[in-house]
This record gives C-alpha cells, structure tokens and sequence, in this order.
C-alpha cells in the first residue's frame, strides 16, 4: 500500500510538469500530495465517512483519471487496456482463492438481502472541548452504514453517532431521508439501535437475521455505503481469525472477526452477510495492512441486544476486576505447589470494587472457568483447534450473573462464587454523548482527569501529554465508590492567583485538610467552606492559599472576562442549587 502510494506521488510529479501548458487548470503536486496524504497508513482505525472523505476521494479520482496527459501515459505504456488487465487480475485471484463471481448465488443472495436492509445515516456531531470544558467544538457531519433488525430497529456502529445532535437515515432507492432516534449506545462494544416512527420508511424493509460465528476462511459479504460514491456498495471476502480484539472506539478487548474484505470509510455499521444471515458488522480496519478489517461478531451483538431489551437501556460488559499473570514457566507454577496436570492463571492485582476482592486473594491461581479449564497462557478451548482467552468468557456474563471459580491457594484446590459486574476505572477512557464537569475558583479550572482529556494533547498524546497524568490513567484503580482524580487543567490568570500559573496539572489532594473524594466533593468543601482563608494540597506538596472572601468575588469577574456562563458544569449546578435548574429549565420548555 505505501509502495503504490510512492509510485503514485511520482506519477503526479510527472502529470503536474507535464501539465504546464495545458489550457486547463490542474491542482498543484503539492495540492495532489495532501489529498494523497489522507490515505496514507498510520494506525488502526473506525469507518466513519467524514463529510469530507468523499470530496478528496473524489478530487484525487478526477486528478488522476480527468488529466488528458495521464489517460495518453496509460495508453502509450501498455498495449492492454487498463480494465482488460484488472478482469485478468480478479479473475486468477478468484480461481486461486475460490471466491465466487458476482454472479454465483452467494453473491445474489448477499445483494438481494441488502437491497431491502441496509441503509445510509448521516450524523450531525458536536464533542465538547475538554481544555476549555463550558465550550463546544465545531459541528461536523459524517456518514455510516446500519442495517434493519427485528422490531423495527436499526443496527449500526455507535462512533457513528457518537456525540450526535442530528440523525437521519436513508434507505436503499429512496432520495428521502428520515430522522431518526438513538434509542440505545453501546461504547464499549461499538454498537446502537436506532428507530424511525415514520411509516412511510418502514414499506418494503425487511429485517437481517443474525447467524453463527463463521468458520475460518468463510466467505462474506460486506455491504454498506463506503466513500467513493453515493449507492450501495457489496465486497467480498474470507474469515482470517477469530479472537479478542481492541475496539478502538471504546478501548476495550472483545471478541472481534478479521476479515480480508475492503472494509472503508462510510462502511461502519454496514453488515457482514454469510449465507443470508449476519455474521457480523463491519467496524474498523488495520491501516498500513491492505484489506484487513474486523467485524463485531454476533455473540456480542447478540449480548447487547438482549441487554437492552431486558433493561430498556445499554448496560455494558462484565467483569472480574483480576489482572492475571501467565503461568507458563515451570519454575513459578512449581513454586505455587501446581501439579503436572494443573493448568492456570496466576492473580496479581484485584480491583476493590469488585465482587472479587471479597472472595479471591493475591497469589490465586484460577484453574477452571465455569466449569472450563484454562490453559497457563490464559486461554480456553473455543472450537475445532482454535482457542481464546478466558475473557471471553467473563465478558459474557450478564450483570450480577455467577461465576464458578476453581482455585488453587495455597496448595488446595477451592470452588468459590463470585458476582460479575461491570466495573468502570478510576479514569473514564471516553466520555460520550455527555458534556464534561468542571468547577471553576479563583480562575482555577478542576476537572475530573479522563482520558479525553490527554486526548486533546493530539494523536501522540500518550508521549505528548503530561507523564504522572498518563500513567495514572493508564494504570491506577479506585480504591472506593464515587473516586476520581481531581486535577487542576489550567489557571486562568487573575490578579488573585498571581504566582500560581504554573500549578496546572497537578491533582488536587485536600480542601483545607479534607481529602477529596471527586469533583463534586471539592465543590461542596470550597462553596461551603466557613474559614477566612482556603488551603487547597495538590501533589508534589504544593499549595495554593487563598483568602477565601477575595476569591470569591474575584471568580466572578474573570467569568465575565472569559465571558464563561458559569463556575460550574450543569451537573454540579443542579446538585448545588436543584430548584434553580427546575425553574430554568421548564421556562426553557
């Protein structure tokens, strides 16, 4: 892929010369190399089409194909035209492959099926700004794919309507578009459910039915609206693998389908079709790797549906709140007293908050799974010769449904039983479709520390944002309920905080000798304080002091410098002055 992109970079080098006594006007290489620029590889990616995907696919098409002194190099350098050449490719790669023509039933099947299915959404989007939290970012507009579902209900990938404000939704040969509803959101696993109340959208859909895990080197069709134009579009491919893979949206390990089938932007939430039912939908792709992407395989689908059935609303995965150590050296398995015919996994930190903590003890080894043994690399069987690792299993369980745990301890095998849950770490990896919290005091700016937030540093935020930050985020675990690390983001300067300017990013420890529990505990310790002076404790034993009066009237003022509406997030205004809220909002009604 990067091969051919360097090619092409020097052919547009030789179009751009070529082209300087042409009449007609042609964009610069420079142009041509930043349209080219967007495709390069870099990382693993979600499908979303932005709205302004298509524009550079299309103007980098027309560059190259328009050009009069490119379509005259095409010719000369080869007596076979270009088309002819490509039938000759894809027909030996089907004969080598055994993929199917588009003409086989399969194929049909797959088309027929989508026709009356799969549909086109198109997202209106505002994120939040997380350095300056009382703002909004710019609205963007992006488009996915989604496909009909029993009960009237659209299936379709949650980054595609993540921070929405505007849905609408468009099917197959019509040129209206409805709105729709999200009715649910799933981050973690990627996935929504809208619904459209229009009667008019629902004449001739008919609803997908969910499939099976496909084997390895199953054929499927992906379907659904990539960028490069307007209509349906259908490839093919074959299975690769099955295991737990990162879902980038959510940054969580899930069971995910690798599949060689071109999966692109404006393909997200489309379905991957084996036979005539879903195996899958498509969500995201390895760039840098040609025709590599991954689909959300039905038992995850099939996990999220149920749960928001039961529950009316998305209610996550579950887990066991144990970080395992591999027990594949025979020297530590024989320090832990493992006979040869015991296999198992060795735990090394328990989250307090889980049911875990309560039952299970650092130095356990976990021998069995509900009943399924796993093996000392942490992995069980999964079918025929394949396996995969126990999380699997863990991840679906419905909330506060039981395990059965064997354990070794100390030298005795235990069967114990624990209560799954999902748990949510000290530093929330996303925040969406939520506005974020801050207080602001004196010009000083305290927000909860979230991932988002080292986000902002930019796509090299891990190296980029500060170090003490990005570790705890990465590695810390609440130690109770509610816990959050309160940071200080920014010091917006004011004759009152002279001094402190360089005490931003540092976490807040104690109010006046109060340890802090979140941001809505240091709001009441600060709102509510009775003393003259405030101390505030961050780490690295720095202080702020503030005389406590002055302060307060001081915030004002630099609200109204910074024209910033409020001190506070709505959610801590409501909870500081709830009848207030009321009234403004049934006026607003």
């Amino acid at each position: 892929m990067l091969l051919r992109s360097i090619r092409t970079v020097e052919h547009l080098r030789r179009i751009s010369a070529s082209s300087v006594s042409s009449s007609l006007t042609y964009p610069s290489f420079s142009q041509r190399c930043n349209a080219l620029r967007s495709y390069l590889p870099h990382r693993v990616v979600t499908t979303t089409e932005t709205a302004f995907s298509t524009p550079i696919s299309r103007f980098c098409y027309s560059s190259l194909v328009n050009s009069p002194n490119e379509n005259q190099h095409t010719t000369t350098s080869s007596p076979v035209s270009p088309q002819r050449i490509n039938i000759r490719k894809i027909s030996r790669r089907r004969k080598k492959s055994g993929i199917k023509s588009p003409n086989s039933p399969a194929y049909s099947s797959a088309v027929d099926l989508a026709l009356d299915s799969v549909v086109k959404i198109f997202t209106v989007s505002t994120s939040p700004s997380y350095f300056l939290p009382w703002q909004n970012k710019s609205q963007r507009e992006s488009m996915g794919s989604g496909f009909v579902i029993s009960g009237r209900r659209i299936i379709t990938n949650a980054h595609v309507v993540a921070d929405h404000s505007f849905v609408l939704v468009r099917k197959h040969g019509s040129p209206i578009k409805h709105r729709a509803k999200v009715q649910a959101v799933g981050h973690e696993c990627d996935l929504a459910i809208l619904v459209i109340e229009s009667e008019v959208f629902w004449e001739g859909m008919n609803p997908l039915e969910l499939g099976d895990i496909p084997l390895l080197q199953g054929e499927v069709s992906v379907v659904g609206y990539p960028q490069g134009g307007d209509n349906i579009s259908v490839t093919k491919g074959v299975v690769s693998r099955v295991e737990l893979t990162q879902y980038v949206h959510g940054a969580t390990q899930l069971m995910a389908i690798q599949i060689d089938a071109a999966i692109n932007p404006g393909n997200s939430g489309g379905p991957a079709i084996m036979g005539n039912k879903v195996a899958g939908v498509a969500f995201q792709n390895l760039s840098g790797a040609e025709n590599m992407g991954y689909i959300i395989p039905t038992p995850v689908i099939k996990h999220f549906i149920t749960g928001v059935e039961e529950c009316s609303k998305y209610v996550g995965f579950c887990s066991m709140g144990v970080s395992c150590q591999s027990m594949e050296n025979a020297q530590i398995r024989s320090i832990f007293q493992m006979s040869s015919e015991m296999t198992g996994v060795l735990i090394s930190r328990i989250n307090p908050l889980s049911d875990a903590h309560r039952i299970l003890k650092k130095d356990d080894v976990i021998l069995a799974f509900d009943g399924v043994p796993i093996a000392n690399d942490g992995t069980v069987h999964f079918r025929n010769k394949e396996r995969i690792t126990f999380d699997h299993l863990v991840s679906m369980k419905k909330p506060d449904e039981t395990a059965l745990l064997k354990v070794l301890r100390e030298g005795k095998e235990h069967e114990f039983s624990i209560t799954l849950r999902p748990l949510q770490p000290l530093v929330p990896v996303h925040q969406f479709d939520q506005l974020p919290s801050y207080y602001i005091f004196a010009g000083f700016v305290f927000i909860p520390l979230t991932q988002p937030y080292l986000h902002e540093y930019g796509e090299d935020w891990y190296n980029i944002s500060p170090r003490r930050l990005c570790e705890r985020a990465l590695r810390d675990i609440p130690k109770k309920a509610g816990q959050e690390l309160v940071i200080v983001s920014q010091v917006l300067m004011d004759d009152s905080n002279t001094g402190y300017e360089r005490l931003a990013e540092l976490q807040v420890k104690k109010v006046n000798g109060v340890e802090v529990d979140n941001l809505r505990h240091l709001c009441q310790l600060i709102e509510n304080c009775k003393t003259e002076n405030l101390r505030i404790d961050l780490e690295e034993g720095r202080v702020l002091g503030l005389h406590y009066e002055s302060a307060r009237i001081a915030t004002s003022k630099i609200l109204k410098r910074h024209r910033i509406a409020s001190a506070m997030s709505k959610d801590l205004l409501m909870e500081q002055n709830p009848e207030t809220e009321l009234v403004s909002c049934s006026a607003a009604v």
